[in-house]
């Protein structure tokens, strides 16, 4: 029987310079995902019954 075993890779220095830019790219990043994401849910909100139901269900009376 074999046995799989797994290393993790070292990972790379991060210079002390690059990393205030790496974090300023990804607020950046989610940024302009988050303001210019076309879903707006109120578009899709269903606000109570329209023409169709009102059309077979005819209005009771009081």
């Amino acid at each position: 029987m074999a046995t799989i075993t797994s290393a993790s890779l070292p990972r790379p220095a991060v210079r002390s310079e690059a990393k205030p830019f790496a974090e300023l790219r990804a607020f950046w990043r989610a940024f302009i995902a988050k303001a210019f994401n076309p879903y707006r849910p109120e578009l899709y909100y269903m606000r109570g019954p329209g023409p169709a139901w009102r059309a077979k269900h005819p209005a009771r009376s009081k």
